[in-house]
């Protein structure tokens, strides 16, 4: 089986509010719906160094402003995209062994890692906690996972906690331009995507933007070999999207990969074991692979997402190079 990762609950001192530093990005879908009741609770929080941000060159420095300020608590309010841009500039000063510990408030139009590690709370409640442990500290549960590396030739790495292909980009890319658009966010968000990246699929009709994704692997000969995948994953958290936990891979890795071919076998009933983490009895031949791994290679030429992010790849620079990095210390309050 693979790794448990590390939970501990420790009994934690008065924080030092000089230590303590906050990046909030103001674009967050919970942000976009509730300005005012986000801005009043940040205002509740004087004694906390806070930097607004909402793009890649702002958080690029903001998180520099809080290194240089040595800070040992980062507070991280946005949804999945906010915490990746601030992870991946992290890791581009700084080893891991030299963060901050980190807590993700769940403020954006997806909240999966942070609901991944126990906050279930809206952001405003979180929020709310966070002032009152400040006042009279108590116990605070710590976190570790690990965080994809994912390398290609030519181009700067990028870092998340998963990445997905085939329809699962397609489903990204569709909300991005339409369903965003409309203010929904968190799991009713989710369950539109999902819904509409499946009727891609199965509508009957030929549709071009929800094309499956085309991967080339070495076998176990060393050779490469394409295979057509309807959706594929890679990705350090332990549930995904509405809880869901879609890999049954028994490997002691850190990461966890699922693939699932075009015209898998009975596809629709796989659907619930696939949902529930019961995926053990479906089988490689009919179209349905996962397992954990330290470090996954993947030749493509097309989209793909990290934690709601697009980009893409082109096998003319090589694979796709994902590698288990990290771990990092998440403090759950």
């Amino acid at each position: 089986m693979s790794s448990l990762p590390q939970i501990n609950n420790s009994l934690a001192a008065a924080p030092d509010p000089a230590a303590i530093g906050l990046i909030y990005n103001p674009h967050g879908g919970r942000f976009r719906k509730y300005p005012a009741r986000m801005q009043d609770l940040l205002s509740a929080l004087p004694e906390i160094r806070q930097i607004r941000a909402s793009n890649q060159i702002e958080f690029e420095q903001a998180v520099m402003a809080l290194v240089q300020a040595e800070i040992r608590w980062l507070i991280v309010v946005g949804g999945d995209g906010t915490l990746q841009g601030v992870i991946s500039c992290l890791f581009d000063h700084l080893a891991p062994e030299r963060w901050p510990e980190i807590t993700i408030i769940p403020a954006g139009t997806t909240n999966m890692t942070a609901l991944d590690l126990g906050v279930n709370e809206q952001a405003e409640q979180v929020l709310i906690r966070i002032g009152q442990f400040l006042r009279q500290p108590g116990k605070i549960k710590q976190v570790t996972r690990p965080v994809l590396r994912i390398e290609q030739t030519g181009k700067k790495n990028v870092y998340g906690m998963m990445l997905g292909l085939g329809l699962i980009a397609r489903g990204v890319k569709f909300s991005r331009s339409q369903i965003k658009q409309l203010g929904i966010t968190g799991n009713i968000f989710t369950v539109l995507i999902v819904l509409r990246s499946l009727a891609g699929t199965f509508l009957g009709r030929p549709q071009p933007e929800w094309a499956p994704v085309c991967i080339r692997q070495k076998d176990e000969t060393g050779a490469l070999s394409e295979r057509v995948y309807q959706f594929a994953f890679v990705s350090a958290l332990e549930r995904l999207l509405l809880g869901i936990r879609p890999y049954w891979g028994r490997e002691s890795a850190p990461l966890h990969a699922t693939f699932i071919r075009q015209h898998s076998k009975h596809f629709w009933r796989a659907i619930w074991p696939l949902i529930v983490g019961r995926g053990h009895h479906l089988k490689k031949e009919d179209g349905y692979i996962s397992y954990n791994a330290a470090s996954i290679e993947l030749w493509l030429d097309d989209e793909y997402i990290v934690d709601g992010e697009l980009y893409h790849a082109s096998s003319q620079d090589g694979p796709l190079t994902i590698t288990a990095d990290g771990p990092v210390l998440f403090r759950v309050p």
